[in-house]
């Protein structure tokens, strides 16, 4: 299974067109069906692409029927497992914090992979590999 990072969601809206080929990219993420998505990257997401800083930033009832739609996806939860879990990782690795929830949250849903441009590219964390997708592009 694979995880998604926020980032790959606010690629997939955006209508910058020197993201193109990440829009591009993140859309045909989006279209796999064995992903996985955590409340964290919900909220991170709502709060990034609706700020009024954004360029075209959405609207709250646009980033609220984006996100219903990424309800075809396993979503973890915050739990204390995660936090437990998140916080050893972040020890360990020497990441943040928030690096190191989204790890945990794919690592506790059995994923294999996170879709990321935020951590090292083909580095294992534990049992998950972070892909950039986009590092093609840079």
């Amino acid at each position: 299974m694979y995880f998604i990072d926020t980032n790959i969601l606010i690629y997939a809206i955006s209508e910058n067109s020197a993201e193109q080929s990440k829009a591009t990219r993140a859309l045909e993420i989006l279209q796999l069906t064995d992903c996985v998505l955590s409340i964290q990257v919900l909220q991170e997401f709502y709060v990034q692409s609706t700020r009024s800083s954004r360029v075209s930033p959405l609207s709250h009832d646009e980033a609220s029927a984006f996100i219903a739609t990424l309800r075809r996806y396993k979503i973890q939860d915050n739990t204390i497992v995660v936090f437990q879990m998140a916080l050893r990782l972040k020890e360990r690795y020497q990441i943040s914090f928030w690096d190191a929830s989204i790890l945990a949250a794919a690592n506790i849903t059995g994923c294999t992979t996170v879709f990321s441009e935020d951590l090292n590219t083909n580095q294992i964390y534990d049992n998950v590999r972070v892909i950039n997708p986009f590092a093609i592009d840079k």
